[in-house]
């Protein structure tokens, strides 16, 4: 069975969830920002900033308004908050 197609705005936090998750971004990190990340992953404003509250959903990152969005948490292993579901309460 094939897998459902996701949202660009999802593969995106889960890529910078996967750097998370591996170290490249460590806790109290700074995200880069919302144009340079446009550049970067080669998508809109709109799919960065939808990925970034994606991410404050998962509790990874929180943002300060005018200083950035910093990493404050890692990713479960089990992948079940990323669902959404409510199973990872």
């Amino acid at each position: 069975m094939t897998e459902l197609p996701r949202y660009e705005y999802v593969k995106l936090a889960d890529a910078i969830a996967a750097d998370i998750a591996s170290g490249k971004l460590p806790q109290g990190a700074a995200l880069p920002g919302e144009r340079a990340m446009t550049d970067l992953y080669g998508v809109s404003i709109g799919t960065v900033r939808r990925a970034i509250v994606e991410l404050r959903k998962r509790g990874l990152v929180a943002t300060l308004p005018a200083k950035g969005t910093y990493v404050i948490g890692m990713p479960e292993s089990d992948g079940d908050a990323r669902k959404g579901d409510g199973s990872n309460v």
